[in-house]
């Protein structure tokens, strides 16, 4: 028996004992977003990952976890939601359609900001929703906003957090105003240049907590059958071959894409899937 391995080894298993165990992450330094009613100024600033464009768009599964699941779609991989809710539209029955426009992901969109007042936390990301989105797309379609992101001669923007009621829950709400005059993003240079380079990517931060294919698949096939645990397998088949033949013929199948055998009432998921337009959603 080699004692110095041993030791080299016991030493190597102590040291690995000592490290701290689930060390916690500070979300506040990550992600913004207003936590309660109020107003914030808040200015927009040039992404460094895409100089040309300040926004991530990225696409989101609701009502199939407690969280919401970031769709495989946005790393360029096979999703089995958008799988399954393609298929449902290759047939003519309404409900199907129905539901495969409620399964679709929802699209969640990020931006680099700096909150004025808590500039010494950094750039972090904020997320928002469609109607936000638009307004900040007209925004800067109209010459007199034009580049809102400009770090000399850019705008703030003044956000508006209420309360309101969202599918029978109350939800912060969120509306945006630009200032009237420009500013620059920091009169101090290294500061600015800090802000510039010290930046995260969402579907890099995202990435660890990506579920796999088979998983997403099991939660799917438990969204359409909550009553039964499905097997492996009976929702969508494996590889390229996934819905290659109709699932009412599968005697197993939790899910049929013929109307008349439907096992997964539409208005059971009304519920989950109608909150596109919060602004308040989970990261």
């Amino acid at each position: 028996m080699d004692l110095n391995m041993i030791k080299s080894k016991l030493g190597s298993l102590q040291s690995n004992s000592n490290k701290p165990k689930g060390e916690k992450i500070d979300y506040t330094t990550l992600y913004w977003k207003p936590k309660q009613e109020g107003k914030y100024q808040i200015r927009i600033v040039p992404s460094k990952f895409n100089k040309e464009w300040p926004f991530t768009e990225v696409s989101l599964h609701y009502g199939f976890d407690k969280f919401a699941i970031y769709s495989l779609s946005n790393w360029g991989e096979a999703d089995p939601i958008v799988e399954f809710a393609k298929k449902l539209r290759e047939t003519n029955e309404s409900e199907n359609w129905k539901l495969a426009k409620k399964i679709d992901p929802k699209m969640r969109v990020f931006a680099q900001v700096i909150v004025r007042g808590e500039e010494d936390k950094g750039v972090r990301l904020w997320e928002f929703g469609k109607n936000i989105y638009q307004s900040l797309l007209s925004l800067a379609d109209d010459p007199d906003y034009g580049d809102y992101t400009d770090i000399n001669e850019g705008i703030d923007f003044t956000l508006e957090a209420k309360y309101g009621d969202v599918g029978g829950r109350q939800v912060l709400l969120s509306s945006i105003t630009p200032k009237r005059k420009s500013s620059p993003l920091s009169t101090d240079a290294d500061l600015v240049k800090s802000w510039l380079e010290n930046q995260n990517e969402i579907l890099e931060l995202q990435g660890k907590y990506k579920k796999s294919y088979d998983t997403i698949k099991k939660l799917l096939a438990k969204f359409i059958n909550p009553e039964a645990e499905a097997e492996e397998g009976e929702i969508i088949k494996e590889k390229s071959s996934d819905f290659d033949n109709d699932v009412s013929s599968n005697p197993k199948s939790n899910y049929s894409l013929s109307k008349k055998d439907t096992k997964a009432p539409v208005d059971k998921f009304d519920a989950l899937f109608d909150d596109e337009e919060d602004d308040d959603l989970p990261f």
